[in-house]
């Protein structure tokens, strides 16, 4: 698989749809309670390709840059998702693994293997560590890459102005708390 270049235009129109997406999941009601956002992307959907096909570390860092700004302001950490290569593992820093007890696992992310962003994470973290499994309060996928595992029970959609971030279809969400009860259960939420 060979990287195509990416015009600098299109790089500065992603950070524009990826910002403008990442506030309005801000502004939902339940991410107040967000400490962990899981981020799954498909590099080579934002550029207008099959996922898996045409992974590009320009689109990564695109998108690292603006994730991990938006989690720096937010006070909240981040989980890269890893493509079905590496079973859907995840790159946190680990301090963040340490924080939740998650189980590290013994691999390293490549642009061909694990993905593009996955990879660049991976290398530009401070002390970047890839677990299993995490149970994030809030969720951006970007390209349809199934970040579903990896959120907690339940999650609720967030509807964005932004569809797309490039050429890859965006879907958001926040978690909230099970109800949990029968017929006399009240719900404070």
């Amino acid at each position: 698989m060979t990287e195509e270049r990416v015009d600098s235009a299109f790089l500065s129109n992603v950070t524009k749809q990826l910002d403008q997406a990442l506030s309005e999941l801000r502004n939902h009601p339940n991410f107040v309670r967000c400490k962990l956002l899981v981020v799954g992307c498909s590099t080579s959907e934002v550029v207008g390709k099959q996922i898996g096909t045409a992974g590009t570390i320009e689109v990564a860092e695109t998108i690292f840059r603006a994730v991990t700004n938006f989690c720096d302001t937010n006070k909240i950490s981040v989980a890269f998702q890893c493509c079905e290569h590496l079973n859907r593992a995840l790159i946190v820093e680990a301090s963040t693994m340490e924080r939740y007890g998650y189980t590290e696992v013994a691999v390293v992310p490549a642009r061909t293997a694990g993905g593009a962003l996955a990879a660049y994470a991976y290398e530009h973290f401070q002390e970047g560590v890839l677990v299993e499994h995490v149970c994030a309060e809030a969720g951006i996928d970007i390209g349809n890459t199934l970040i579903g595992m990896h959120l907690k029970h339940v999650a609720v959609p967030v509807r964005s102005q932004v569809k797309q971030v490039g050429m890859a279809h965006l879907t958001m969400a926040v978690t909230r708390p099970k109800y949990i009860g029968g017929p006399r259960a009240v719900y404070g939420l």
